[in-house]
């Protein structure tokens, strides 16, 4: 079981569309389903690389639209387990090199298909294996290496975090035993990527970049540090620098100023704002249109912006925009 992860039909909905617009739910579903049925197209091959993170964008969309079953179960939990590196990491696609992203979409998707059975049938104690991969990846300045090869990114420390809360293996999960990562190194490497504006970068002095803030927002979620590190002055500063995302000519969001909007960061930001209770300072209505004109009306599908290829990273991110904004058919989700 795969998923297409890449460019995808271009997209028939111009800019002037009328304000009732409403989410085209069956359409997205079948678009989903569609994807592995699309083996005799270049793109597909092409995307091997996104394989595993493509099932975990297609399914989560699936479960916000309520049709969490739309995808067979067993073939998904087959092929995630076949993804499974000798290190005890996960690869994008079987034979791929283990990474930390493709380790923590597996983990996510383990964990929407109640799969963490079959993971410790095929791999004794595997729950616990796959943590130490993950806390192996950890550096001495407390963040994380996405692979063997030591590149860093607040992306992987965040992930880090996340897979472990879900295969309960963060120290706070069990006081009882060694911890297998330093939290406090970690949280302090997210606490020196704050940047004077109030946002986040991807390394100590880095630009604010809008998905580099949800990665540091959410792991300070996780560890349950975000409101004592930010304060409410701090996450007004940080409310007002993401508000300031949202664009007056179409309602989108960009991911830092003077770049175009991307229907990815209605999610990125979104969130963001929803963690530090702000989303109430930015327009929804007009953000939940600029979402709706992304989606191929007729086909199914949502592209960065109108009227673009449609592919399903943005399907993702475009239904969870969504369900942060109230929107008919779509399901609430946890911001972190």
């Amino acid at each position: 079981m795969s998923l297409a992860a890449g460019p995808g039909r271009a997209g028939t909905i111009s800019d002037q569309l009328p304000d009732e617009l409403r989410l085209v739910v069956d359409k997205h579903v079948s678009y989903i389903q569609s994807l592995d049925t699309r083996r005799d197209e270049l793109e597909y091959h092409l995307t091997e690389h996104l394989r595993i993170s493509g099932i975990y964008w297609g399914l989560t969309a699936l479960h916000l639209l309520h049709h969490p079953s739309a995808l067979p179960r067993e073939g998904i939990v087959a092929f995630v387990l076949s993804c499974l590196h000798p290190n005890d990491g996960f690869g994008a696609a079987p034979g791929h090199d283990a990474h930390m992203l493709y380790t923590v979409s597996a983990v996510q998707i383990l964990a929407m298909t109640d799969g963490f059975a079959e993971l410790e049938d095929s791999v004794p104690n595997g729950k616990r294996k796959v943590a130490e991969y993950i806390a192996g990846l950890q550096q001495p300045n407390g963040t994380f290496a996405g692979d063997d090869w030591g590149e860093t990114d607040t992306r992987f420390l965040y992930g880090a975090l996340n897979a472990l809360s879900l295969l309960n293996m963060l120290p706070s999960q069990r006081p009882n035993e060694p911890p297998l990562i330093d939290i406090k190194a970690a949280t302090d490497h997210v606490k020196s990527c704050l940047n004077h504006d109030g946002g986040f970068g991807v390394s100590p002095g880095a630009e604010s970049h809008a998905g580099q803030i949800f990665t540091c927002l959410g792991a300070l979620s996780i560890t349950g540090e975000l409101d004592s590190f930010l304060g409410e002055s701090g996450k007004d500063r940080l409310g007002a620098w993401l508000s300031e995302r949202q664009l007056d000519d179409s309602g989108g969001f960009n991911g830092r100023p003077m770049k175009l909007v991307d229907v990815c960061y209605s999610w990125w930001v979104g969130s963001s704002l929803a963690m530090i209770g702000k989303l109430d300072w930015i327009d929804r209505e007009r953000l939940k249109g600029f979402i709706l004109r992304c989606q191929d009306a007729e086909e199914g599908g949502m592209a960065d912006r109108p009227g673009d290829m449609v592919d399903v990273f943005h399907t993702c991110f475009g239904v969870a925009g969504l369900s942060l904004l109230g929107c008919e058919g779509v399901g609430a989700v946890d911001a972190a």
